[in-house]
């Protein structure tokens, strides 16, 4: 990678351990970040920093095992970024779950409670300890992981399309508070990127082929395929750069137009 837009950047990861998270770091690292990944998954956040460095051997890496719907955890992911990076430059709030799909009179308050605390409530919890350290700083990039769920209905997902939606609020709010000092806050809005959660859901359509499931899912996609990790990931870095420093307070759809359609 030729550009080093991150060069002594210190960018903080929700969801590090999987995915579009995994995805964003590699290509992070790349252009020079300093990394600090989250997830509640161990053994993933050891593969990413495998993954990362990989591409980058000399990348720093600070990993923390954390649950983002519980404030002592978030507390603790953004006290230890600061303990051991001074700053938080840029932090990509991509932490989620997709939660098991049923029409609304059946997907429960057990469930729907359940997705929205990491999705939504997750996600406040970031942004209202990590905005607190930008605004002191005077400057910040935040990128939140909404969907298409979060701009449109889908079906079958109470819990995750309130989530998201939600989500989407939220980035705009804040980003329209932030904005005068010296912050800028986005969300991209992902369709079908084939990641670890998606083949989940397409097991949840089909479990006894999830991949002819997945076929016919992508046809009412413009591009009749699946977008991939990094194709998001490179989306969120230029976010998360100076190259998008009129951008502010927006969601942007990431999904081969899909989400267009009629």
């Amino acid at each position: 990678m030729s550009q080093q837009r991150f060069t002594n950047r210190v960018v903080l990861i929700t969801g590090g351990g999987s995915g579009l998270g995994r995805a964003s770091a590699v290509r992070l690292a790349s252009e020079g970040a300093k990394l600090a990944l989250v997830d509640i998954a161990e053994a993933g956040l050891k593969a990413t920093v495998e993954a990362v460095h990989e591409i980058a051997p000399d990348a720093e890496i600070l990993t923390v095992t954390a649950d983002v719907a519980q404030e002592a955890d978030v507390e603790n992911y953004v006290a230890k970024t600061l303990e051991r990076f001074g700053r938080i430059d840029g932090f990509f709030n991509n932490a989620g779950i997709e939660g098991r799909q049923n029409l609304t009179e059946a997907f429960t308050a057990a469930e729907f409670d359940r997705v929205v605390s990491i999705n939504l409530r997750g996600a406040f919890l970031g942004l209202e300890k990590v905005l607190k350290v930008m605004h002191e700083q005077g400057s910040g990039m935040v990128v939140n992981t909404a969907s298409v769920g979060g701009i449109r209905g889908i079906g079958n997902q109470s819990g995750y399309a309130a989530a998201k939606h939600g989500l989407v609020g939220l980035t705009r709010n804040s980003g329209i508070e932030y904005g005068r000092f010296g912050i800028r806050i986005n969300a991209i809005a992902p369709g079908a990127i084939w990641t670890p959660m998606v083949e989940d859901s397409m097991k949840q359509l089909n479990a006894d082929d999830p991949r002819a499931a997945a076929e016919q899912f992508i046809q009412g996609n413009p591009t009749k395929r699946y977008g991939e990790a990094p194709e998001i990931a490179s989306v969120v870095a230029f976010l998360l750069s100076d190259d998008a420093s009129y951008v502010n307070a927006t969601v942007v759809p990431i999904d081969g137009g899909q989400s267009a359609a009629y």
